[in-house]
C-alpha cells in the first residue's frame, strides 16, 4: 500500500481532531480527501508527512512507519502544505536548487530543476524571484518543490484553493499529470475538481469518516431524495406546486434565487419513489404546458452535503 492507516486518534487537549481513522490507499490514482473546516483533513496530511504524531494509531507511507521511519517517509513523499511556505527572496530556479540539496540530490541538480521548471510551467519566471510571482505561479513552485526529489506519493493540501479559473485549470492539468505516475492524496472545498480528477473521495467529518468510495459510486450513495426539474411555460407559484402529491421540497435551480413564482423548479421527494408522474397530472389539471421534466443525477456537492449535516 502507498498509504495505509490504522485507527488513528489525535487528540488537542480536550478536543478530538482524529478519531480512530482507518483507511487504505494503493499506488497510482488520485484521492481527494473532502471534508468541511475542522473536520481533520489537514491534521491527516501532517501525520502522514511527518510534521506531527499521533496520539494513538498507526500509519505507514510506501511500508514505512511514520513514527519509527519518518526519514524514510520523507523520501517517499512530496508535500504541498495548505498555506504553501516559500522563500520569498529567492529566485525561482535557486530555490529549487536548495530544495534539491535539502532531498540530497547529488547528480544532474540542474537538470533535474530545469526539467521541473518545464514540467510546471515556470520557464517563463524561473529567473523571477518567488516574491514578484503570483499565486498562481507560486502553486507552481510549490508543486515543483514537492516532486524534484520523485516521491512516489504527493499529498496536496488545498492546491487550488484561492486561484482563478485559468490558473485553477492549469494546476489541476498539472496533479492529473502527476497521479498517472504517482498516488496523490489531495484535500479540496470544490466538489467539482473531484468530479473531474479524483477517481475515488474520502469524506471526513467530525474527526470520522464519513463515506470512502470512487468518487461515481458516492454521487449515488446519499439517496434520501429524488430531484426533479421542471420547466413549465408559464411561470407557476411555489404555493401551488406543494400540492403535488409526493413532492416533499420545491426550490429555485439557481439556489441565490427566491421568487414564489417562477417557471423552472427542482421538485424533491421522498426515498426512490418517482414523482414525475404526479407533477404531470398537476400540469394537466391546472392546464399548464410542461416544456421539460426530468430526474436529475445527484451532484457530489449535494452528497457531501447530505453526509456533514450536523
Amino acid at each position: 500500500m502507498s498509504i495505509s492507516v490504522s485507527n488513528i486518534t489525535k487528540l488537542y487537549g480536550a478536543q478530538k481532531a482524529l478519531d480512530a481513522v482507518s483507511l487504505e490507499i494503493k499506488p497510482g490514482g488520485i484521492t481527494g480527501l473532502l471534508g468541511p473546516n475542522g473536520a481533520g483533513k489537514s491534521t491527516l496530511m501532517k501525520i502522514l508527512t511527518c510534521f506531527i504524531p499521533p496520539t494513538s494509531g498507526d500509519a505507514a507511507v510506501c511500508g514505512f512507519d511514520v513514527m519509527d521511519q519518518s526519514i524514510e517517509v520523507r523520501k517517499k513523499v512530496g508535500y504541498l502544505p495548505e498555506n504553501n511556505p516559500l522563500y520569498l527572496d529567492l529566485y525561482v530556479r535557486e530555490f529549487l536548487g536548495f530544495i534539491a540539496g535539502t532531498h540530497q540530490i547529488r547528480e544532474n541538480v540542474a537538470g533535474r530543476v530545469a526539467e521541473m521548471i518545464e514540467m510546471t510551467g515556470l520557464q517563463s519566471e524561473q529567473h523571477k524571484k518567488i516574491g514578484a510571482l503570483s499565486k498562481g505561479y507560486r502553486q507552481r513552485v510549490g508543486l515543483a518543490q514537492a516532486m524534484i526529489h520523485n516521491p512516489e506519493v504527493l499529498i496536496l493540501d488545498e492546491p487550488t484553493s484561492g486561484l482563478d479559473p485559468n490558473q485553477l485549470l492549469e494546476i489541476r492539468h498539472l496533479i492529473t499529470e502527476a497521479g498517472k505516475t504517482k498516488t496523490v492524496m489531495m484535500s479540496t472545498h470544490i466538489m467539482q475538481e473531484v468530479e473531474a480528477i479524483c477517481d475515488r473521495a474520502i469524506i471526513i467529518h467530525n474527526g470520522r469518516i464519513v463515506a470512502d468510495d470512487s468518487t461515481q459510486n458516492l454521487q449515488h450513495l446519499a439517496v434520501s431524495k429524488v430531484l426533479i426539474k421542471v420547466e413549465f411555460a408559464t411561470p407557476v407559484a411555489q404555493k401551488l406546486l406543494m400540492q403535488i402529491p409526493g413532492v416533499t421540497e420545491i426550490r429555485h435551480p439557481i439556489q441565490q434565487i427566491h421568487e414564489p413564482v417562477s417557471a423552472i423548479w427542482h421538485l424533491s421527494g421522498i426515498g426512490s419513489a418517482d414523482i414525475r408522474p404526479a407533477i404531470f397530472q398537476f400540469a394537466v389539471d391546472h392546464k399548464l404546458t410542461v416544456l421539460s421534466l426530468h430526474r436529475e443525477e445527484q451532484k457530489l456537492e449535494e452528497v457531501f452535503q447530505e453526509l456533514t449535516k450536523k
